[in-house]
């Protein structure tokens, strides 16, 4: 048996990012990839180990064919928005008992630019089969679904619509030091609930933007670090977890599944959610990052409305830096955007980014970060705790 190995993070890079109207999915993809590469100092003839969804009938097949790799370990598990982390996950585990050397995990997606060209809908089908059926002829929409669990929360513990804006306003804020992001422009409480409602309580601001681009990360085992030219990035731990198919199986729309997985991951890691310096967390709507940052254990249920009020979660000033970049709420989000979480952990933990580049109080840079990826209408959760080399 293969002893087990530690694994580290030694490339992370985004694909061009935000309005891309001249590039196919398959393009970002290998831009993505190219980078990562790049990044890490290494040769893609040391990559064993691939991973990629949502493009392609035989995905990571055809994305694996068009980059010229030719892995002897895959891993295609879709799981939403989390599905990186999840991946992620998998990944760690096969390197470390020696399944794998090092694993590319890659995403890329026109999401926005397809939009405009008319090649698909802005409204995206998940289609109305199996448990959906039972959903589907009422109009109950993804965004639906998101706002429906907020309200839940308001109800249950007097969150109001003021200390969910400020979750958007501090995603500006940190975004207007990226220069990567698409809005970068401040906004105001009052700006986010003038809005357009989107689906009651959320406003546009409440909800992610659209975006082109793509992203790629890459996993080593601990033989090769020495060979990169970045510091290495070692993934602690990692949980996953899945919750429910349908909204009416949901038992509490108060709980995410990142309270399981969260947990795993901290235990695994041997860390608590008090050491964390940094949090990258899925937000494709305010109320996931609230409820998530309450399911890790950075505050108690119930809790996140007054946890956020303070710009807790700003770059500048904040006690926890959360989605640094400007999240999916402003920077980018082109679809299953959970591998943008893990760049932009990698990069902090790295002291790479810039402006936005977040300090601990002893103006060190940070050791710890945990990103946290959210699938579907909260029915799966992957965390992963990274630490600094």
């Amino acid at each position: 048996m293969v002893a087990r190995r530690k694994v580290a993070v030694v490339g992370a890079a985004l694909a061009d990012c935000g309005r891309v109207d001249d590039a196919t999915p398959y393009a970002l993809h290998a831009q993505a990839a190219r980078r990562a590469l790049a990044d890490a100092g290494l040769d893609r003839t040391l990559v064993d180990g691939f991973a990629s969804a949502g493009l392609g009938t035989l995905a990571p097949v055809e994305v694996a064919a068009h980059l010229g790799l030719r892995p002897t370990w895959v891993d295609s598990t879709s799981v939403g928005g989390s599905t990186w982390e999840v991946m992620a996950a998998h990944a760690a585990d096969a390197i470390a008992a020696g399944h794998a050397r090092a694993v590319l995990l890659v995403y890329g997606s026109t999401a926005r630019a397809d939009v405009r060209a008319g090649r698909r809908t802005g409204t995206l089908s998940f289609g109305t089969r199996g448990p959906l059926q039972f959903e589907v002829p009422y109009g109950h929409t993804l965004i639906a679904k998101y706002a429906m669990a907020a309200r839940r929360h308001m109800i249950e513990y007097g969150t109001t619509i003021e200390q969910l804006a400020e979750v958007a306003v501090q995603a500006r804020a940190n975004a207007a030091l990226n220069p990567e992001a698409m809005y970068r422009t401040p906004v105001t409480v009052e700006e986010v609930l003038a809005g357009p409602v989107i689906a009651d309580p959320f406003t546009k601001l409440h909800c992610c933007v659209r975006s082109d681009g793509g992203a790629a990360v890459l996993l080593v085992a601990e033989e090769y670090v020495r060979d990169c030219r970045t510091s290495p990035v070692w993934v602690l731990g990692a949980g996953e977890c899945v919750s429910h198919a349908a909204m009416s199986e949901w038992p509490d729309f108060t709980v995410s599944p990142a309270a399981v997985s969260g947990r795993l991951a901290f235990e695994r890691a041997g860390v608590r959610p008090s050491e964390i310096d940094v949090a990258e967390i899925y937000d494709a709507f305010t109320y996931m990052t609230l409820v998530t940052l309450e399911d890790l254990g950075f505050c108690a249920k119930g809790e996140g409305g007054a946890f956020v009020e303070k710009g807790r979660l700003r770059v500048e000033g904040g006690e926890l830096p959360v989605n640094t970049d400007g999240g999916g709420l402003s920077a980018q989000h082109p679809g299953m955007r959970g591998l943008f979480l893990l760049v932009e952990a990698v990069r902090q933990l790295r002291g790479e980014c810039g402006e936005r580049q977040v300090r601990r109080g002893d103006g060190t840079l940070p050791r710890l970060a945990v990103a946290s990826g959210t699938g579907g209408w909260f029915c799966s959760s992957g965390t992963v705790v990274l630490g600094a080399g």
